[in-house]
Order: structure tokens, then sequence, then C-alpha cells
């Protein structure tokens, strides 16, 4: 069973928050802020924050921009993840994957399974890597965003997670770029 192993030392990650909307401000973004407070809480650093349209080209640009960014190790974004025609997130989030981390968005389910039941289905949470980075698309509802931290996203950012997390794996996410 997964744990903490409070023996070892908490090492902070540098995160960036992205909320995907055509209507939210930095005054009604309660998503965003689910996140920002939750990670901030949990002793992390939040390392940029923006609002960006739906708009599939200037969402991946902007998680490239991110990536390339030395100061950030994961980026969250909110929003765009449902099945309308707006929802490009996802889409976005995939033509910057080097890889897909498929169990993200299965655990995300059966987390969702057990608060919304099978309402879960129309969420395409998903999660990668990308330049070293980490990335994650959440749902826009604040219920969501904080379902998705506190049961997978602080565990597997918490380096003293056992058996495993994120944190510990973050040198080799881009050695197959340095044995060239």
């Amino acid at each position: 069973m997964s744990r903490i192993d409070e023996t070892m030392d908490f090492v902070p990650v540098r995160i960036a928050v992205m909320t995907v909307s055509d209507t939210r401000t930095p005054d009604d973004d309660k998503s965003g802020t689910t996140l920002v407070d939750r990670l901030v809480g949990a002793g992390h650093k939040l390392a940029d924050r923006m609002i960006l349209r739906d708009e599939r080209a200037e969402i991946a640009a902007q998680l490239r921009t991110w990536c390339a960014n030395p100061e950030i190790d994961v980026i969250l974004t909110t929003g765009g993840t449902g099945l309308t025609g707006r929802d490009v997130t996802v889409e976005a989030h995939r033509d910057v994957y080097e890889k897909e981390i498929e169990a993200f968005g299965t655990v995300f389910t059966i987390v969702s399974m057990n608060k919304i039941g099978t309402s879960a289905v129309q969420s395409r949470a998903t999660g990668g890597v990308s330049n070293g980075t980490y990335l994650f698309a959440l749902p826009g509802s604040p219920g969501a965003c904080k379902d998705a931290w506190d049961e997978i996203l602080s565990l597997q950012l918490d380096y003293r997670h056992r058996p495993c997390n994120f944190v510990e794996i973050f040198p080799r996410l881009d050695e197959h770029k340095r044995r060239k």
C-alpha cells in the first residue's frame, strides 16, 4: 500500500498552472485557485500561472514554452477536457507529449467514479511527459481539481511517497536525449 516515508526530506516541485477557458478571469478562476492553494499548501512552488482561451494551437504553444523552461517541473491545466467542440486541451496536450501516462486517466476515472458515479466517463483527464516535464490535464471543476490533487498528484509529486513517485525519476525523464 502507498505511504509517505517521514524519514525522508520533502522535495518541493516547481509547478505552473494554466486554466483553459473562454470565460474565466483571474477573479473567478476557482479551479486554478484550487490547484494553486493545494500545491502551495503542500510545500511546492508556483512557477507560473495563466488563463488561456480554448485554442488548441495557443495551448500547445504555451505548454511547449513551459516545457522548455528549466524552472518548471510540472504543468497542471484545468478545463477543456470534456466532450464539446471547444474542449481542445487534451488534443493540445497530446500535440506536446513525448510519452503519455495512460494510467493517470484511468486512475482519475476510478477516483471520479467514487465521487460522481458514471458521469466520470465524460472526463478525458490525461497526463504525459515532454522535455523532462510532467503535464496533467484536469477537468475544469474545482471538485475534479481537488480530487486529482488530493487523491493522485499530491502523492505522486511527493518524493517521500512509497513505493514510487514521479519526483524520483525526474533525472531520467530525458535520458534518451543524452544517449545520442
